[in-house]
């Protein structure tokens, strides 16, 4: 077997951009994967068409080999663009092999652990009272994993100005309320998506009574490990971090320092299934539990379906859904997902079955895809009340 075409797909779903690519082969069997590098999709495809020039006529089986020559074969190896890139080629010849061999791609990397995937889900509202609204119309739903994110006091502040300050006491407040409210059987986290400095950080765990947060994600930047080994030692809350780290070398010091409880791996950023089970097995041995980052779309969420299905040390999968239905991607509209992925993973109660069907287990509509233009989507550019630039 042999690759004959690398199509990248940057379609628009919902309100952003999914970078689907599909690999073919001589013998029929193609496969599909996911670029996590959600908004500079263009920098993706270049990557890709690079790598295309010398991986036509490869063996799809060997994705291994095709992994390191990825990797290796450059002088500037590695960072976001390429390994988003690359995890996208990977997890498509693992899609290949499945079906080659007629089996779900779990049965590569070991074999199943579990037959359902637990998930958690977030909660909406810009205000507090919004807030705890959405925690309890989620619990209706039979969630009882939440995660919830910064709120704010100001009503008339400018959508894209954010202070950290006028956040931290009052989300601190309403998540004090909704603990109090909800009681000690919801697993509660929040997600602050690196906006908040140390400082900021410390006094915003200060505020709540201990047990209030089951984790708190990305408080502050992921650049520099130091900084969260200073952050450790100012709180107690359990840490999850990892969403945007794109090799097991960004997650060393993470891992080996316990800088993190929960390992938010990204399997379309990692580098692919063969990165993603190597970091896996890394958390195991410091008794981490894997967390994944799954904002993207249908083929991340069964690659990771299959990761999750595979690893021992597994927590929970981020599903993004309605806030009064549980259905797959509430926020891009089901209907467009279903239009794009008349094959793709759906959501029992608050978990995802683990597919028996070879490969992946999911299915493009090419046509479709094929027509679509491009559009360009940037993510918010926030700022302080100052005119300084802040984190979205």
């Amino acid at each position: 077997m042999r690759i004959t075409a690398i199509k990248p797909y940057p379609v628009w779903i919902g309100n952003r951009n999914q970078l689907v690519i599909k690999v073919e082969t001589d013998e029929g069997i193609y496969g599909l994967g996911e670029s996590g590098l959600s908004g500079r999709e263009l920098a993706v495809v270049g990557a890709i068409k690079h790598f295309r020039e010398f991986l036509l006529g490869k063996d799809p089986m060997q994705r291994g080999l095709i992994w390191q020559e990825l990797y290796r074969s450059q002088y500037f190896e590695g960072g976001r663009v390429l390994l988003a890139a690359q995890s996208a080629i990977d997890i498509a010849l693992y899609d290949i092999v499945g079906k080659a061999l007629g089996v779900p791609i779990y049965q590569l990397l070991g074999g199943k652990q579990r037959d359902l995937i637990p998930c958690f889900a977030t909660s909406s509202g810009g205000r507090g009272e919004q807030m705890l609204d959405s925690v309890k119309l989620l619990w209706e739903h039979g969630w009882r994993v939440i995660r919830a994110t910064p709120v704010s006091p100001n009503e008339d502040a400018p959508a894209n100005v954010f202070e950290p300050r006028e956040s931290i006491g009052y989300t601190a407040e309403w998540l004090t309320k909704v603990r109090e409210e909800m009681g000690s059987e919801l697993t509660l986290g929040i997600d602050y998506h690196h906006r908040l400095s140390i400082a900021e950080t410390a006094s915003f765990c200060q505020r709540m009574p201990a047990g209030t947060l089951d984790f708190l994600e990305e408080p502050i930047r992921d650049e520099t490990p130091e900084a969260y080994e200073a952050l450790r030692k100012c709180t107690p809350i359990p840490f999850a971090v990892g969403e945007e780290f794109s090799s097991k070398w960004q997650f060393l010091p993470y891992l080996e320092r316990h800088l993190t409880d929960f390992a938010r791996i990204d399997i379309c950023n990692v580098g692919g299934f063969t990165e993603a089970m190597k970091v896996a097995g890394w958390a195991e041995a410091h008794y981490i539990d894997l967390m994944p980052h799954n904002p993207l779309g249908p083929v991340c969420t069964a690659a990771t379906i299959h990761l999750a299905a595979a690893v021992p040390n597994f927590s929970w999968l981020e599903v993004r859904t309605t806030q009064s239905e549980n259905l797959y991607y509430g926020e891009a509209g089901v209907d467009d997902a279903d239009r794009f992925f008349p094959v793709r993973p759906r959501l029992d109660g608050t978990g995802f079955p683990v597919p028996e069907t070879p490969g992946l287990g999911v299915e493009l509509n090419e046509t479709l895809a094929e027509s679509q233009e491009f559009k360009f989507w940037e993510a918010p550019h926030w700022k302080r009340r100052d005119g300084s630039v802040t984190n979205w």
